[in-house]
């Protein structure tokens, strides 16, 4: 049994998806299972809260794998109830940012104590650290079922995002076979691409002319500062702004691990149109 966290997330849903269909028995841990409702058939949703690790005791039950996500301050205790119920290894669900071991960062910082925690638990690991997010473009979704112009904070910025679903094909790799043990894996997609990139394959794959309107840093950090809080958001300035991470590198990893390339944007965007329609 693996148990995934994190299990209606972009990670988690294609890493439930991923395991279910090779066969594997999964259970997904869920605030409320009971809206837990895109599971696919055969998981089993139960729920639990890993900043609360004495509501872990059921889900962990039989299991021999986790799936974590960083950033939980029960994560240790946690860590020690998964290990005495008898689970060999885990994967964390890390960040790019973790080998630069900024830990005035805030973002940096809680993934990289997270990483510290699971090395100190006596549990086999995998650590993923991806770069952004294919999904991102989601955002975009609302505005496109409205017009044709989106915006973006970053623009000039150039990233190779990766599909989350690349990040579960690794996951899966490390959970079911332990060939991953003790390994952290820097991931990324086949290509470095502006937001005006994206926007345009986008566009292409939709047959929609669309545009977008690059956010000034003032626009960016009012958005952000809506959503997230302030050491966060300096957290993402630092990066994008001061340059202090670059997810420009398209790296080899992922083919290495898996045999395959890593999937492209128009991909993932061909995959998921419907959303944006």
């Amino acid at each position: 049994m693996i148990l995934v966290t994190g299990a209606t997330g972009n990670v988690g849903a294609e890493l439930v998806r991923t395991l279910a269909a090779a066969g594997e028995p999964v259970r997904a841990l869920v605030r409320d299972p009971s809206r837990a409702t895109s599971l696919p058939d055969g998981v089993e949703a139960v729920a639990g809260d890993l900043n609360r690790a004495e509501t872990l005791e059921p889900a962990i039950e039989g299991v021999r794998g986790v799936h974590l996500l960083a950033g939980y301050s029960g994560l240790p205790d946690a860590l020690d109830r998964m290990r005495r119920a008898g689970v060999e290894r885990v994967t964390l669900q890390s960040s790019s940012a973790v080998p630069g071991g900024d830990t005035t960062n805030a973002v940096a910082r809680y993934h990289i104590e997270s990483e510290a925690a699971i090395r100190a638990s006596g549990l086999a690991w995998t650590f993923l650290q991806p770069n952004g997010f294919m999904s991102n473009a989601l955002e975009w979704a609302e505005p496109l079922r409205h017009g044709d112009v989106v915006t973006a904070p970053f623009a000039g910025v150039r990233t190779a995002q990766i599909d989350p679903l690349d990040i579960a094909a690794v996951a899966a790799l490390a959970l079911t076979t332990g060939g991953l043990d003790g390994r952290s894996l820097r991931l990324s997609g086949p290509e470095a691409l502006l937001a005006a990139d994206r926007v345009a394959i986008l566009g292409s794959v939709l047959g929609r002319d669309l545009r977008l309107e690059p956010q000034s840093d003032d626009d960016a950090r009012a958005a952000m500062s809506a959503t997230m809080p302030p050491d966060y958001v300096d957290a993402f300035f630092s990066f994008f702004v001061d340059g202090t991470l670059d997810e420009s590198e398209v790296l080899p990893t992922f083919e290495e691990v898996t045999g395959r390339p890593p999937r492209t944007f128009a991909a993932w965007a061909e995959e998921h149109a419907g959303a944006f329609r």
